[in-house]
């Protein structure tokens, strides 16, 4: 895919966010590695009274370096880093908001705008039926219809409830930021985190996109270690083994050349009648 090696090199912001985008905490472990490689540091902060509710998200209590006790407020960091070529970017990290989406979306964007931001990437992982053991599904897509032109995406076709990236997205793109989203599957049989496997997923494609040499030191063992640690646990259990043949097959049949709808349907009919025969 190309990047914007041919167009200046404008702030970009990257954002992610806990809960429902972040199926596996695959999304925001994405930030967290850019963060410590590209040295960044909070420039900003959400104030979380306005947008979370504390019954459901509440503060914890910790102790420093120091052993003093502290409240630690959940909420939303902006931080700023530097990639590799000297281009500058903000890290959005946080917690999917309780109230008031649309001004939640709209301070984020101030501050991009303050900051010079042009290009806004929102991150999401979501569960799917989808095997471990082959490449985890990514789409990026853009609703800024001059960004999907230029890099060749298209719109996206879902319908129904979004969470606070396919909001930003959208807000972004209307306020005339270079919006991309980009979203991973993950196998919903092994959602409990971490999930390298997607991280590194999502890190590769925004590379690209970013042009951006990205170095995640260690993750690509920790996505393989990750799918032999699934593939044996799978082992183990029969009706799991089972399963994740079936999302092979499915999987495998989708990305044949005479892959239809109905092809899957019928694969996955066969899998049913075979277990009830079993």
């Amino acid at each position: 895919m190309a990047g914007f090696e041919d167009r200046p090199r404008a702030t970009a912001l990257i954002a992610a966010f806990e809960g429902w985008n972040d199926a596996g905490d695959a999304a925001t472990a994405v930030i967290d590695i850019l963060g410590e490689e590209w040295g960044a540091e909070p420039i900003a902060e959400i104030d979380p009274q306005d947008y979370y509710d504390f019954q459901v998200n509440r503060p914890v209590v910790e102790r420093d370096e120091e052993g003093n006790r502290q409240l630690l407020w959940p909420g939303t960091i902006v931080s700023a880093g530097t990639m590799p070529s000297g281009r500058r970017v903000l890290l959005v990290r946080g917690l999917e908001p309780s109230f008031r989406w649309k001004d939640f979306a709209d301070e984020i964007l101030a501050i991009a705008g303050e900051e010079g931001v042009r290009d806004v990437y929102a991150l999401g992982a979501l569960l799917a039926d989808v095997p471990h053991t082959r490449a985890l599904p990514l789409s990026t897509t853009s609703s800024a219809p001059h960004v999907r032109r230029r890099l060749g995406l298209r719109e996206s076709d879902y319908e129904g409830p979004t969470g606070i990236v396919g909001v930003l997205d959208a807000m972004a793109a209307e306020a005339g930021f270079e919006s991309v989203s980009l979203w991973v599957s993950v196998p919903h049989y092994i959602s409990d985190p971490p999930s390298p496997k997607a991280t590194l997923t999502l890190i590769r494609e925004l590379a690209a996109l970013l042009d951006e040499p990205i170095a995640a030191e260690g993750l690509t063992d920790d996505a393989q270690e990750w799918e032999d640690g699934v593939s044996e646990l799978a082992r183990e259990n029969p009706d799991v083994a089972g399963y994740v043949e079936q999302l092979e097959k499915t999987r495998d049949t989708a990305e044949s050349a005479e892959a239809t709808g109905e092809a899957i349907a019928r694969e996955f009919e066969r899998y049913l009648r075979r277990r009830d025969n079993s």
